[in-house]
């Protein structure tokens, strides 16, 4: 464990978490004995108040159900130099703690996150898994590859991700908000596997494969539209035009043989949507300038704080 005078806390999402959150505290406290462990209750209605402070925590509560809401709280509330945010599921590994700690100052990092790593398929389940390698390779090919896990629960923040990142999601989405955050003012990030554990008996997980999929399957492309609007935008512009371009040559062709226009519905239709893709490549343009400037803001707020450093 890094020996350091800076203020490090523990933040902890829970939503019925009971069996496993007087574990993980006691984990952390184990790995990590300085710092300050907060657990947020996210409406639990099954004791983890109770189990939590009896833990030890620092219990708060956030009546906005869904993890981004705790997550925009938490970020909000608590003032400190280093955050490790973790799930309160037991399912990874304290220890590792104070390696990502020391990883996040040797190199003057931003972000590590904590990869997970098992052979437990009840751990991590083959459709979770699935989920998580085409998501993170989807928003990889946006952003740029620079994590193999986007959507692990266990990361080690700075105060300057921290303080600059606007946690606009709700629910499970956040975790693709935060490494979309990284990726996008590029910031200093790294890696550091850590083991994957199998939930306590009797506690289950709160993620829908499916349906938070889809989910984050909607961050990913509202992100894109608004972080990558000219290539959004321009995209479907070039679909609309080559669209036009198809339902309008018939006609066009016909016309300069003959010079009638024999399909006006078509014709009208055509002309529509090749100003609509004229419209849609407009909006790019205009919204590209207007992310530039967004971006140039967040920017200016995360260097507003300073880097964490090894002392």
């Amino acid at each position: 464990m890094p020996q350091t005078d800076e203020k490090i806390v523990v933040l902890i999402p829970c939503y019925n978490e009971a069996k496993p959150i007087g574990l993980v505290v006691a984990d952390f406290k184990k790995a990590l004995p300085t710092a300050e462990i907060y657990v947020y209750d996210n409406n639990s209605s099954d004791g983890t108040i109770a189990v939590a402070k009896s833990a030890g925590a620092i219990v708060r509560t956030e009546p906005q159900q869904g993890k981004g809401n705790v997550v925009r709280r938490m970020f909000a509330d608590i003032e400190a130099d280093i955050y490790v945010l973790v799930d309160g599921d037991n399912t990874y590994e304290a220890a590792a703690a104070g390696d990502m700690i020391a990883k996040l100052k040797t190199e003057s990092l931003d972000m590590v996150s904590g990869c997970r790593v098992t052979e437990i398929q009840e751990a991590y389940r083959p459709g979770h898994r699935l989920g998580n390698w085409m998501l993170t390779g989807l928003v990889a090919s946006i952003f740029g590859r620079r994590t193999r896990d986007m959507l692990t629960g266990y990361r080690v923040f700075s105060r300057r991700f921290v303080k600059s990142f606007p946690a606009l999601s709700h629910g499970f989405e956040i975790e693709t908000e935060l490494t979309v955050h990284a990726l996008e003012l590029r910031m200093p990030i790294a890696d550091h596997d850590t083991a994957y554990i199998d939930r306590l008996p009797g506690s289950d997980s709160k993620l829908n494969t499916f349906r938070d999929g889809v989910r984050i399957l909607r961050v990913i492309v509202s992100l894109v539209k608004e972080e990558r609007p000219l290539p959004f935008f321009g995209g479907l512009a070039v679909f609309l035009a080559l669209l036009s371009v198809v339902i309008g040559y018939p006609i066009l062709t016909e016309f300069i043989a003959t010079g009638l226009v024999p399909r006006f519905p078509s014709a009208i239709l055509a002309s529509a949507i090749m100003i609509i893709a004229t419209l849609s490549f407009m909006a790019g343009l205009i919204l590209d300038t207007v992310t530039r400037g967004r971006r140039e803001m967040k920017r200016l707020a995360y260097l507003s704080h300073p880097a964490p450093h090894d002392d």
